[in-house]
């Protein structure tokens, strides 16, 4: 049977039909929902990590254990799983272990445009990368086999266009292969320095045997189509120029991407008399064939930056406009803002309003940088907010501590905002941390956490209680405050940066766009009231706008949240 599927749901399909047993991971677009469709399949067992090293590591665990294991974060995400990727490329695996990595050319929704092609290199670990979702899901299947063939872990990388097209896909039944033997072996699993120093020769010894196997192997290859121009290329690349050039190129389609192989590429490019490299991001086939003395055509035309498409390969390689090139029409531009009844909204108002120097992290929230609230001065990585505050209070002194303060979200304080807390209370500034608590993952689209008391299917799970984790860790003023609240999240917010020691304020109320959550009617501007002063619209709420001078509140946005009464001071707003 064929399914039209996602690339992501299509990955999903590849570790339920190969067998695999145990998924852990962290949320992180555009990777999220492989994991999210994986655990609709009760034969494996799925987890939300509460971070990417987490996951990494129980999946790693799951391996050695003997069964066939998985994890998925997005390119940035692999920065936090490096640690154990480039050690358990020294150990190997039991069961076959696949990695999932999706990265997000164009910066759709990350803060920057990693490669993660660089890490497969560096960990000297074994990468392939699909360009649709058949390939999607049967290249899984191959990558457990080649797993346990060479004794490696097996980087799958995926980027936006991959995961969220969708394409046909041929289902299969699953094959359940037999769980393998766990056998005690410190030389192999225990990398204290003797024995990594004996795993090492094995690892480059891999490279070579995957080297090799890559150059006559179903993941590249060759279609020739005759003419002068070669094209080399990978993953969604083949994808824009296949469908750019046609039959005016021939192509070799890399599925390996590390190892590269050697023999192959020379062959290939002996055939034409241009070859061209198309590749997102960095130029890593590119500088393969040049050390290879091959004279190639790669990042002079297409640069390093953003994603490519069938334009850009039709303009670059043959000097042609298409109709891929634009929209027939001049479309607005949408930048994204917090939703009409966000928690945040409230928070971010007072923050601004009080001129806090606002250290920020990775979430719904960092749309507080963007006008009219403007109130984040920092965002780096998660849970940098916390640690990064430390740094600032202890460079500029008392009176830098009396004005700045860190936010950080429910989700992000457990995947890494802990330790940067630990850090503040045990080296001690007075630094005050908002943890912007609205009961779910928001920005990836609301997968559950550690504080939710729900796992990853929906069922009842342990609940972290973020005030008293907070106390634990030496925090001892501790307060919740509901942003719907301005008054008393300001005083809030003002006491706690009086105070002298480390204090939390956690700012709790649901994300609006939770099922459960039941909202108000919508509210409405009273003409005759409305002074047309604006002030409403300083919360940048996209249910508010002006229309004739006069503030008009939409009421399919509105939620009722009453933000706006709070600071319209004429009494124009009402239900």
């Amino acid at each position: 049977m064929k399914k039209l599927m996602l690339g992501n749901e299509a990955f999903a399909r590849g570790l339920y039909e190969a067998g695999v047993t145990v998924a852990s991971s962290y949320p992180g677009t555009p990777s999220t929902e492989i994991t999210e469709y994986t655990a609709k399949y009760d034969e494996v067992y799925a987890e939300w990590a509460p971070n990417e090293k987490v996951a990494m590591e129980v999946a790693i665990g799951a391996s050695i254990a003997g069964s066939r294991a998985f994890c998925a974060m997005k390119h940035v995400g692999l920065n936090v799983a490096a640690d154990p990727l480039y050690t358990v490329s020294y150990t190997g695996v039991n069961a076959g272990l696949v990695i999932a990595v999706a990265d997000d050319p164009g910066m759709h929704s990350s803060q920057n445009e990693q490669d993660s092609r660089h890490h497969a290199i560096a960990s000297k670990v074994m990468m392939i990368e699909p360009s649709d979702s058949a390939e999607c899901k049967d290249w899984v299947k191959k990558a457990y086999d080649l797993s346990e063939e060479f004794d490696t872990p097996v980087i799958v990388r995926m980027c936006t266009r991959v995961a969220h097209s969708q394409s046909s896909v041929e289902l299969c039944d699953r094959v359940e292969p037999a769980q393998k033997e766990y056998v005690k072996n410190a030389q192999k699993y225990v990398m204290v320095p003797a024995n990594a120093k004996v795993r090492h020769p094995f690892v480059e010894e891999r490279t070579e045997k995957i080297r090799k196997y890559s150059e006559n192997c179903e993941f590249n290859k060759v279609i020739d189509n005759g003419g002068k121009i070669g094209i080399i290329t990978s993953g969604i690349s083949y994808q824009y120029a296949r469908e750019a050039m046609g039959d005016k190129a021939s192509y070799l389609k890399l599925g390996i991407v590390n190892p590269l192989p050697v023999e192959l590429i020379k062959d290939f490019c002996a055939k034409y008399e241009t070859v061209y490299v198309i590749e997102e991001l960095d130029d890593i086939i590119e500088t393969h064939c040049k050390a290879l003395g091959l004279d190639v055509k790669g990042k002079e035309l297409f640069g390093y930056i953003g994603e490519f498409s069938q334009a850009v390969v039709a303009e670059k390689l043959l000097g042609e406009k298409n109709e891929f090139a634009s929209f027939p029409e001049n479309v607005p531009v949408r930048p994204p803002v917090m939703c009409a009844g966000c928690p945040h909204r409230g928070l971010f108002y007072c923050l601004s309003k009080n001129k806090v120097t606002v250290s920020g992290d990775i979430g719904c929230y960092t749309l507080g940088a963007s006008a009219p609230l403007s109130s984040i001065d920092t965002t780096i990585c998660m849970g940098a907010s916390i640690s990064a505050l430390h740094g600032m209070n202890k460079a500029r002194g008392a009176e830098f501590e009396k004005k700045s303060v860190a936010v950080i979200g429910d989700s992000t304080f457990m995947h890494s905002g802990i330790t940067g807390l630990v850090n503040i209370a045990y080296n001690a500034t007075n630094s005050t941390v908002i943890i912007l608590d609205n009961s779910i993952t928001g920005m990836t689209g609301h997968q559950q956490n550690p504080t939710t008391g729900k796992n990853l299917k929906g069922d009842p799970a342990a609940a972290v209680n973020l005030e008293e984790l907070c106390k634990a860790v030496g925090i001892k003023r501790v307060r919740v405050v509901d942003p719907y609240n301005l008054a008393e999240t300001e005083a809030a917010i003002k006491e706690e940066l009086a105070a002298e020691e480390p204090s939390v304020i956690i700012s709790r109320r649901p994300c609006a766009l939770l099922k459960y959550v039941q909202h108000k009617p919508a509210l409405k501007v009273v003409n005759d009231k409305c002074k047309g002063c604006k002030m409403c619209l300083k919360l940048g709420c996209p249910a508010i706008s002006v229309k004739n001078g006069k503030a008009v509140i939409e009421h399919t946005q509105c939620v009722g949240c009453g933000i706006c009464t709070e600071v319209c001071k004429f009494d124009a707003i009402s239900e």
